[in-house]
């Protein structure tokens, strides 16, 4: 079992982004993610800064907790080639404590660029094109590639690390479950899915399942799930609906009748370690080994001591499939 401690580049800015991630390492944190977008959710929520700037102060800061991007789409805003390298640089800043999430991205930033949005399908079909791009380059030498949806033109990443990057790959559906296992070193959920971890595995894979377990600590319940409602609600409209959405604005309209008692079902929240380690286990029985908290509560030093205090011993020892560290 592997905990880590999800970076919501959305809510903080940079600077306080690296110091979470100092700080989850100080309180036993096995790994990081870290989110890349280009737009916020929420307006409330007012960041986004620029993964890659953040991965390496981050590496340069801390010494043994992994660090991941949580996650990263490279097939439209940036081009497979600029991710590969990225991924090489990181892996190297970081002494091989790196771990390169994919994902088929959201039209909330990946429309910025002004290429459209095309369908599920398309952007599956675009992901094993950006996949098989990343892999070229990272096996050394230069490389040409012609796809359907992207090309590769006489490349070459020449700063590789001894061992590449495991590649996570994210999925809200089977068909992307059964992709990750084709293509990547392991699975990446953000719900606690048995269909999705099954089709994972029935395909062969066997690699690492990340899940993001959603959690807002605060002395009181009420400002706990206040919080939770204030910083993600937006998580409650499904990959359907989050993948789609063009901007902050339409996330605000389509979020403004959730209220508090809605994050009741979807969260481990309040003073109570029970009831945080209640969603944990829906995670674990679904079969993550990799267990990403979020904190959605008002207080961040305040839920690094909670962890510290009350989950990071009862956690551990819900057990789970063994697997590396991101």
């Amino acid at each position: 079992m592997k905990v880590g401690f999800k970076l919501f580049a959305e809510g903080f800015g940079p600077r306080e982004i690296v110091e979470q991630a100092v700080r989850a390492e100080q309180a036993g944190f096995d790994f990081v993610e870290v989110s890349d977008h280009f737009h916020p959710w929420l307006y409330s929520h007012g960041h986004s800064g620029f993964v890659w700037s953040m991965l390496a102060a981050v590496a340069e800061r801390t010494e043994t907790i992994g660090l991941a991007t949580g996650v990263t789409c490279p097939i439209l805003r940036v081009h497979p080639a600029i991710v590969a390298q990225a991924a090489a640089t990181t892996a190297l800043l970081s002494e091989g404590r790196f771990s390169l999430g994919l994902g088929s991205g959201e039209r909330l930033n990946e429309h910025v660029v002004g290429r459209g949005w095309p369908n599920v399908t398309t952007r599956h079909r675009m992901l094993r094109e950006a996949i098989d791009i990343i892999r070229l380059l990272w096996s050394g030498g230069y490389h040409s590639y012609e796809g359907k949806h992207l090309v590769l033109e006489d490349a070459r990443v020449f700063d590789l690390p001894d061992e590449p990057p495991p590649i996570i790959v994210a999925a809200g559906g089977e068909q992307a479950a059964l992709l990750a296992s084709e293509l990547g070193d392991g699975l990446f959920c953000t719900e606690p899915d048995k269909a999705l971890t099954r089709a994972y595995g029935e395909s062969g894979g066997v690699g690492p399942r990340y899940g993001e377990v959603p959690l807002a600590w605060a002395a009181d319940e009420v400002e706990a799930l206040d919080s939770a409602r204030e910083v993600f609600r937006f998580g409650l409209l499904g990959w359907k609906v989050q993948a789609e959405l063009p901007n902050p604005v339409n996330f605000e309209a389509a979020t403004a009748l959730i209220g508090r008692e809605a994050m009741r079902d979807a969260f481990g929240y309040g003073p109570d370690p029970e009831r945080h380690l209640e969603a944990v286990r829906q995670f674990t029985e679904a079969g993550f080994d990799h267990l990403c908290l979020v904190n959605a509560g008002p207080d961040t030093e305040g839920f690094f001591t909670f962890f510290e205090e009350e989950l990071a011993g009862p956690i551990r020892r819900l057990g789970g499939r063994a697997g590396p560290a991101a």
